[in-house]
């Protein structure tokens, strides 16, 4: 690390905790907004506002790119990471919080709070020998307690000697394995996403997430996939800027068939989740992880998936042979074709968990290809409204990290 020392300005002031870390209403404005945010600022004629952006620049939070637009800089994104975990955190049942490391216990694994008894195939070394000798001392004393209390017994100490364990006295730590999980995380960009804040809330998971697995579970790996007429892989970079895609058609009736490499010039607001699962399996297939999990968010049914051009399915590898199929309103050829490739993720080994957005309760008849889905892959399924997101995801990824169960 280089350090620098210089003579101090009076005129100057020492940067404090609120300088090097964004603030929440900064936060909230960019995650609302995206980079029409960040360009909104820059031009904006008001003083302070201006003023805010150079402190936000001095403390290393913005830089202007060669063009004279603003960006975020990589301690920003840290910092808008771990204020969306501390928000998520603060919404979890008090059970929850104090996850632990990993879902197995096991021999290669660290110790953790608590003992249990011990079951054949338990490590010898992990064995708690000051609870152990306290079940025996008191087993042989209470078995011992009628003679002791004879005329002339020598008493209880003498009676119990030697000790003689069995296996009943014996007594393990608990230990916790150090498994990883690949994540992949599918966040719906669609047209709908807009509504309700319900991008706000997929964006902060996926910052808050990342956050999580970098602080706490080094030996996880989280992707992020987003999704909306076509699907596309998200860098860390990409997340707290990335919005849902504008509707660019309010027609009833939409049948559409483009070449995939074609998409820039249709509509992109649909909901693709069957290539999301293509591109998320994928990426999930090259990770060496001993689990592998699908987080999906979000708020409809699919209105558009993928076709070979020639009927032959390896042709969907290549864009300029796959055939975009955008209809509207959603069609079983849709349903069809999303559910084959869930079943795909099952079969690879992939565990399907679905986060239905629902606070329009007049439009709920598409929670039914959630419940398809759900059985399908043998998955698990929440219903929630934006606001309990965070806090749901949350829960269940620390809850699937905690489950203890017995060695052997």
């Amino acid at each position: 690390m280089k350090v620098s020392y210089s003579e101090y300005d009076d005129h100057g002031r020492f940067l404090g905790p609120d300088d090097l870390f964004p603030s929440s209403g900064v936060v909230e404005f960019i995650l609302q907004y995206g980079q029409d945010g960040l360009d909104a600022l820059n031009e904006h004629p008001d003083e302070q506002i201006r003023q805010l952006i150079d402190e936000m620049i001095q403390a290393g939070l913005m830089e202007r790119s060669e063009d004279g637009t603003l960006r975020l800089t990589p301690r920003m994104q840290r910092g808008m990471q771990h204020r969306s975990f501390l928000e998520i955190f603060r919404n979890l049942k008090a059970g929850i919080r104090d996850g632990h490391e990993s879902p197995d216990p096991g021999a290669r694994g660290d110790r953790s709070e608590g003992t249990r008894p011990y079951q054949w195939g338990d490590p010898l070394s992990e064995v708690a020998m000051g609870e152990t000798l306290r079940n025996a001392i008191q087993r042989l004393a209470r078995e011992a307690a009628p003679e002791a209390t004879a005329p002339g017994a020598p008493g209880v100490p003498g009676a119990i000697l030697p000790l003689r364990l069995r296996d009943d006295d014996v007594e393990v730590f608990h230990t916790e394995s150090t498994t990883d999980t690949a994540l992949a995380i599918l966040i719906d960009l669609s047209g709908s996403m807009m509504r309700y804040g319900r991008h706000i809330a997929a964006k902060r998971v996926a910052l808050g997430m990342r956050s999580l697995v970098r602080e706490k579970f080094p030996l996880d790996t989280v992707d992020f996939i987003g999704f909306a007429s076509i699907a596309e892989h998200l860098k860390e970079d990409d997340l707290p800027l990335v919005m849902p895609k504008p509707i660019t058609t309010h027609e009833w009736d939409i049948r559409i068939r483009v070449p995939l490499d074609q998409a820039e010039l249709t509509h992109p607001h649909f909901t693709n989740l069957h290539h999301a699962l293509r591109v998320a399996r994928q990426r999930l297939n090259r990770r060496a992880a001993a689990n592998k999990q699908i987080f999906l968010i979000t708020d409809g049914q699919p209105t558009a998936h993928l076709t070979p051009a020639g009927g032959d399915p390896t042709a969907l590898n290549d864009p300029s042979t796959t055939i975009l199929n955008l209809i509207y309103p959603p069609s079983e050829q849709s349903t069809e074709a999303t559910l084959a490739e869930a079943f795909q993720c099952m079969q690879a080994g992939i565990r399907i968990a679905s986060f239905a957005l629902i606070e329009e309760y007049h439009a709920m008849e598409w929670v039914g290809f959630i419940d398809q889905l759900t059985r399908l892959t043998r998955g698990v399924a929440f219903y929630c409204t934006a606001g309990d997101l965070g806090a749901t995801i949350m829960e269940s990824y620390l809850s699937g990290k905690r489950q203890k169960k017995p060695l052997g």
